[in-house]
């Protein structure tokens, strides 16, 4: 085709060609990374019911899938429940059938503190296993040694047994120096088996972020590490970026070579943020699309672009390239931090603590500030601070999960939301309607910020934040939460810890995270709480379901339904539903989220990891 053109000419139209393919190879990959803002292979497959939904014909769907997830949610955690081993002998096997291996001296002794105190699960610690697994590799002598060193590290606090007795020791600043509320919080965990330990020191994470990130290379080939440990511990390794990376490239480095994420020429692009921050209200990918968990388990090796919207990865905290036994409340998928309960759970505070009595220092059944159910709210209530990640680097504040949750729920635009409901109200009949999400924010979402924490990172200050998102200056206490059937538990700076005593109100929990906490094998979503997607987007359909049609969702449909009392618009079903999961999550937390049951978690925890620091680890092993 470019025969008679000059050689020069030919050279030039051969340039521009290879450029106009990487230019159409760029924009494709931005379409794609705006269509796939939030991938997940967990979301209920309902693409069937979302081409009705979209249609302009407006069929009628005639199963919703709400009530299957319910149902296969039950059912599961009922034989979840029922296989839990029965004894002694029952659990030996049951252990090594799942781990392949005998399970820890001392395992006897648990058994019986499970029995006296009645832990319902027994068998489920495979969070324990999968969090010290890689230090089996771990010479058991040089593991002793990274967890003493690790007190010299920024924010890492020691809780030390020596002679049967555990103190805790701020070993970097001084004997003098405050221990973290994390650390003294575990010390009083362990008191009831501290005489069954070894010396032993456990490093405590005193921060709410991860710590351990180890690159991928270091874990397959542990050789090729050119981090020394030394050099972490002689002031080389600051506790902060200072600008000198960030905790997504930290994060990379964990990917394997050829993952998403690794392959990025660029991790950060100017672009991005001013383009998720305008798609956030505009996209329509999951309105109607269900996630059967929350994001723990959530691949951002091969899902890249979904690192702007999850303010961990902007942490100003440095995070750990070497394998430390970090004892952490909670951690994202790809750290290697070993989960402990938080102290939140497990302490009784007036912030975080159901039915606790600040005047007369006791905790109660019943919290004090509780509504019945008939008296609570239908409005989707959420209070907390501008917080969500860090400021390294810069610029990325727009996109921190809970901004796009206030974000979205303070919307007073005229974009449509494709909202299914039951018309009539009650029946299996389902109708779909394009409702203006400025009318749905308004008739449903209770949703503000309460305190201006990091103004400075967010982009145009503390004006463009006040601006752009809805403010509560009133502020909130954790008994006016009761007040509403629907409350929203998502992650701040790190995991939330006010789950437990959401999950012990009256009321019914949505929950958004992307973290992995010491409960994950024992409780199950749909059940004891609502799992929501990272986008939210689903947020208006879930309280369709079980609430009902708004006003302006009938109104937009011209439902006759408008001609009821509002009485007589809510699903009586989906309220029996909402209240279901309610009480679910309530009985949940007083028999498997119980301060004996985080002992319980904690006896086995450090059974396991007593053994992986002794010299003889197979004589640390238990056999009937």
């Amino acid at each position: 085709m470019y025969e008679g053109l000059p050689g020069h000419k030919r050279g030039l139209l051969f340039f521009v060609a290879v450029c106009v393919v990487f230019m159409q190879a760029g924009l494709w990959a931005g379409r794609r990374e705006t269509r796939n803002n939030f991938p997940d292979n967990s979301l209920v497959k309902t693409s069937s019911l979302l081409a009705l939904v979209k249609s302009d014909s407006q069929p009628s769907i005639k199963e919703h899938p709400i009530p299957k997830l319910m149902a296969e949610a039950e059912n599961s955690f009922r034989e979840r429940l029922a296989r839990q081993s029965k004894t002694l002998s029952e659990a030996v096997a049951e252990y090594k059938r799942r781990y392949g291996r005998n399970p820890p001296r001392g395992f006897d002794r648990w058994w019986q503190f499970a029995k006296d105190n009645n832990v319902l699960m027994v068998d489920e610690y495979d969070a324990v296993v999968e969090d010290l697994s890689p230090f089996w590799d771990v010479d058991s002598a040089e593991l002793r040694e990274r967890a003493s060193a690790a007190g010299h590290l920024p924010a890492i606090d020691l809780v030390r047994v020596k002679g049967g007795k555990a103190t805790a020791e701020n070993i970097r600043d001084g004997p003098r120096s405050e221990v973290s509320a994390r650390a003294r919080g575990f010390k009083q965990m362990i008191e009831k088996f501290q005489d069954q330990l070894p010396d032993i020191d456990f490093p405590i994470n005193a921060m709410a972020e991860g710590r351990i990130l180890v690159p991928w290379e270091y874990r397959k080939y542990p050789n090729l590490t050119d981090i020394q440990l030394s050099d972490l511990l002689s002031g080389v390794f600051t506790p902060d970026w200072r600008g000198e990376g960030n905790v997504w490239e930290a994060f990379r480095r964990t990917c394997e070579p050829h993952s998403s994420a690794r392959r990025l020429f660029s991790s950060f692009r100017a672009s991005s943020t001013s383009t998720n921050r305008t798609s956030q209200l505009t996209t329509r990918n999951h309105e109607f699309v269900f996630a059967r968990q929350t994001h723990g388990n959530y691949s951002f090796c091969h899902n890249p672009w979904a690192h702007y919207n999850q303010g961990h990865f902007f942490s100003d905290w440095r995070t750990i390239p070497m394998l430390f036994p970090i004892f952490s409340p909670a951690k994202a998928s790809g750290y290697q931090d070993i989960r402990i309960p938080s102290h939140y759970y497990y302490a009784q505070t007036r912030r975080y603590t159901y039915g606790w009595d600040p005047v007369n220092l006791e905790l109660k059944p019943v919290d004090h500030m509780e509504t019945p159910w008939e008296d609570k709210s239908d409005l989707i209530f959420w209070r907390g601070a501008s917080t969500g990640g860090g400021s390294s680097p810069p610029g990325f504040a727009a996109q921190y999960q809970r901004h796009r949750f206030v974000r979205m729920a303070s919307d007073e635009s005229s974009t449509n939301r494709t909202i299914v409901f039951a018309d009539p109200p009650s029946s299996t009949n389902f109708i779909s309607a394009q409702v203006p999400i400025r009318d749905l924010n308004e008739e449903i979402m209770d949703v503000a910020f309460v305190k201006v924490v990091d103004s400075f990172n967010y982009p145009g200050g503390v004006g463009a934040l006040m601006r752009d998102h809805r403010f509560d200056d009133g502020g909130v206490n954790l008994g006016d939460h009761w007040k509403h059937k629907y409350l929203v538990d998502m992650d701040g700076m790190g995991y939330s810890g006010r789950f437990f005593s959401f999950l012990e109100s009256d009321s019914a929990v949505m929950k958004a995270t992307v973290y992995k906490e010491f409960f994950e094998g024992w409780i199950q979503p749909w059940l004891h709480y609502i799992p929501l997607s990272a986008s939210y987007q689903e947020i208006f359909n879930i309280h369709a379901f079980f609430s009902g049609a708004t006003p302006s969702t009938l109104k937009a449909a011209n439902s006759t339904a408008l001609s009821l009392p509002p009485s007589k618009r809510h699903p009586i079903d989906g309220d029996r539903r909402l209240r279901r999961i309610a009480r679910a999550g309530k009985q949940w937390k007083r028999t498997m989220g119980r301060r004996v049951d985080m002992e319980a978690y904690i006896y086995r925890l450090i059974l396991e990891y007593a053994r992986l620091c002794s010299d003889d680890r197979e004589a640390m092993s238990f056999t009937l």
